[in-house]
């Protein structure tokens, strides 16, 4: 008979592949959706709203999934998930006007809900000081959003773009199969029917859930919106075909996902607040060079006008966005590290409000990036408004975590000195 760390193991394992495979096809429009906006004639918010369609499902539907991941387990809450895409992915490559790919778009979009799923799943198999590990090794799943930067571009060079979702469809099929093999039940991790979905939805109530769903709508809803942007900005900005394109852009997907066990094992040591708080002066500054736009700049002199200009070439750009990639996939995983320190027995619950925040920032970010772009002609918009969301973020860190912290030394200090 298999030992529990065996199983758990097994679980992690399995669960990290059968996320990967999902968040391939949760990001397959980064994709196929730049012949298909060519083909149709699409404005850039149609673009927009095109490949954020299946991130609103899979975030919208994350909630109720962490709920019932509570009551009725992982394992099999998961298979039903993969299953239920595999012909909404086939149907996709018949599709032929704008309407038919968002309909499809959103069942296909189930598939983004596999993170809240795998994420309480796999943290019940280890204790409270391994949690944020094997919640980060699950994490790392997100590296599908690069695999698809890699595999997808190949596909429609060689067999055109419908061939990518056929494929896909098999794929998700297969993973499915394989999954159920390979993974464990255990019914010490469910909460019990006696829990009712009011119990369920108390949280809701709690300020920090909020919070916590701040952050992660830029940590991780940034890194699905710019997953999903950054092969059609490197086109537009730089002038790259598709391949060199997508090569480019897996640059911040890679480290977006792989890094994402980094973040988990830095958590676990350092603790949540400590890494979450340097995760987002990082990105901010990150940001703050990519929102510059390339720029003329023409002074008088006493020699006649001279022009220079000022913008990131696509090697710095690249190097920058490397580098928030890191960022952002430690900040995913110190987020989710403060969920099971504060919520160890409802992780499930908590996972799916704070998960469906951070698809709502997916998905809503791509629409604003497509709409900004239309509106303003700078492509850096982009940058500028996630710029402003960080600080946000920092603000209501300072506030509710690190001010009190601060008075609380001071107020310490002053019994010393009056005792």
């Amino acid at each position: 008979m298999a030992t529990q760390q065996y199983k758990a193991w097994s679980v992690v394992i399995a669960s990290t592949i059968a996320f990967t495979v999902c968040f391939m096809i949760w990001m397959m429009f980064a994709v196929i959706g730049i012949p298909i906006k060519e083909s149709l004639g699409l404005n850039e918010t149609e673009f927009g709203i095109l490949i954020a369609t299946p991130v609103l499902t899979g975030s919208l539907i994350r909630l109720p999934l962490g709920m019932w991941t509570d009551k009725f387990g992982g394992r099999v809450v998961f298979v039903i998930l993969m299953l239920s895409t595999v012909i909404p992915i086939y149907f996709i490559s018949y599709c032929t006007q704008y309407w038919q790919f968002l309909v499809t778009g959103l069942f296909v979009g189930i598939a983004g809900g596999a993170f809240t799923v795998g994420i309480a799943y796999c943290a019940r198999w280890f204790p409270k000081n391994r949690q944020g590990l094997a919640m980060g090794i699950f994490g790392a799943g997100n590296t599908g959003a690069a695999v698809t930067k890699l595999v997808a571009p190949l596909i429609v060079v060689a067999y055109g773009w419908t061939m990518v979702p056929q494929a896909y469809a098999v794929l998700m099929l297969i993973t499915a199969i394989l999954f159920w093999f390979f993974t464990y039940s255990d019914p010490d991790h469910k909460v019990g029917k006696t829990v009712s979905m009011r119990a369920q939805l108390a949280v809701l109530k709690d300020p920090k859930v909020w919070k916590y769903s701040q952050y992660y709508s830029i940590v991780f809803g940034g890194y699905v919106a710019l997953a999903l942007w950054m092969t059609k900005y490197y086109i537009g900005e730089y002038g790259f075909d598709l391949k060199t394109a997508a090569l480019m852009a897996a640059a911040f997907s890679i480290p977006g996902g792989v890094l994402r066990a980094v973040g988990g094992y830095f958590s676990d040591k350092f603790g949540a607040h400590t890494v979450t708080w340097w995760v987002l002066w990082v990105s901010l500054v990150c940001l703050f060079f990519l929102s510059y736009p390339q720029t003329d700049i023409s002074i008088v002199t006493v020699k006649g006008p001279q022009t220079f200009h000022v913008g990131l070439s696509a090697v710095w750009f690249t190097v920058i966005m490397f580098t928030m990639g890191i960022a952002f996939a430690i900040g995913k995983a110190s987020v989710f590290k403060y969920i099971s320190d504060d919520y160890p027995h409802n992780i499930g619950v908590i996972s799916g409000v704070v998960g469906l925040a951070g698809g709502l920032g997916g998905f809503l970010m791509p629409i604003m990036f497509g709409a900004l772009l239309d509106l303003t002609g700078v492509r850096t918009s982009a940058f500028m408004l996630m710029f402003g969301i960080i600080w946000v973020s920092l603000i209501w860190m300072y506030w509710t975590e690190v001010r009190p912290v601060k008075i609380g030394r001071h107020h310490e200090r002053q019994a010393k000195l009056t005792a």
